[in-house]
């Protein structure tokens, strides 16, 4: 007979008791992934003292008293302790005068083997379990830190990249779409007014200083603006198609992602073949993922050196193939670096595979 989940068990009062811890955990867990500070502090400790079922749980770095949860502690008290154990780097026991609860159980916290903080624990007794778990719980704490610190480090490679990637659009483009812009001022003013507002709206895209991530939909109309300056300099010679899903321009993805790889099959794909090209970009539904591909009938590469370049050889001149490469990889994982089919005289085809939903992958 089908019982309602309200009805349900869940199971015995060991899974009861790993279920509450679990949630309990996950609870404290969104602070402390922001890093060590009063603010993290403060909202997780009431998560930790439930995990401890300690009477008073104090969170200190190591100069200061970051936040107290339960009974009444001297925040003094509670680094002096907090001191001897980030100078042990072990977890130690205390007996100390306090009134009501003279045991304190201090366990230190440490992120890649260097101690940044501390635990400390106020019971009425002392036993080896309340020293186990407070060890235990410092540990997790440890990792949640740790994680942070593991976010911080991938924001801050994301943005290097990015700035090493704007460093990377090309000159060469710029002089060319304002030569272009100038070309048509006196025999077509309207046409050069339509194409400085497409440079400008291109350039205040590319340089924006909001957000590592876009979506599909955006990057696409500043890749549309590109390609706009770039038929007004090669006419006829260029040639564009793009075939995009409805189900896909939400898609968050790295911001300029898929931008250089079409200014690489321009400008090293069709500028040095004589009669010029076709560029295509398709961006189609996967399921889980989006699949988009920037294909070029150009002149193609030498394999090796395509290569080289994804390895981060910094000696050739395709615009951001390597940065592209490491910024999915390090957004999304190893699986999903992109995939560079070429050969010369065969053209490139360049495909990007993009998860729908990744942790972390917000605008």
């Amino acid at each position: 007979m089908w019982t309602p989940w309200s009805r349900r068990s869940l199971g015995s009062a060991e899974d009861r008791a790993t279920y509450e811890t679990l949630h309990t955990a996950s609870l404290a867990a969104p602070a402390l992934r922001r890093g060590l500070d009063e603010d993290s502090a403060s909202a997780s400790l009431k998560h930790l003292r439930t995990l401890l079922g300690a009477p008073s749980v104090a969170l200190t770095d190591t100069e200061r008293v970051l936040a107290v949860e339960g009974s009444r502690e001297r925040r003094s008290d509670a680094m002096e302790l907090a001191k001897q154990a980030i100078a042990a780097g072990t977890t130690q026991a205390f007996s100390t005068p306090h009134a009501h609860y003279p045991h304190a159980i201090v366990a230190p916290l440490t992120v890649e083997d260097a101690v940044v903080g501390a635990v400390v624990v106020r019971a009425p007794t002392s036993s080896a379990g309340l020293a186990r778990a407070t060890t235990e719980v410092a540990r997790w704490v440890s990792s949640q830190l740790e994680l942070a610190e593991l976010d911080k480090s991938r924001t801050a490679l994301m943005e290097a990249e990015l700035r090493a990637l704007r460093a990377q659009i090309s000159p060469h483009f710029v002089y060319n779409s304002l030569g272009a812009i100038a070309s048509f001022v006196r025999t077509d003013p309207e046409r050069a007014r339509e194409l400085l507002l497409e440079f400008a709206d291109f350039t205040r895209y590319s340089f924006r200083r909001h957000g590592e991530f876009t979506t599909l939909a955006d990057e696409l109309r500043s890749i549309e603006r590109y390609l706009v300056l770039e038929k007004a300099r090669f006419g006829d010679r260029l040639q564009v198609t793009v075939q995009v899903a409805p189900e896909v321009l939400a898609v968050t993805l790295p911001f300029l992602s898929i931008q250089p790889l079409v200014e690489n099959a321009v400008r090293h794909g069709l500028e040095r073949k004589a009669d010029g090209g076709t560029v295509v970009v398709i961006a189609r539904d996967a399921g889980n993922e989006a699949v988009i591909t920037v294909e070029d009938d150009g002149v193609g590469e030498d394999p090796d050196r395509v290569r080289r370049a994804l390895a981060g050889d910094s000696a050739g001149d395709s615009v951001g193939l390597g940065n592209v490469d490491e910024r999915m990889r390090t957004v999304y994982g190893n699986a999903y670096g992109i995939v560079v089919e070429t050969a010369p005289g065969a053209g490139t085809k360049v495909i990007v595979r993009v998860p729908k939903y990744a942790p972390g992958a917000e605008r």
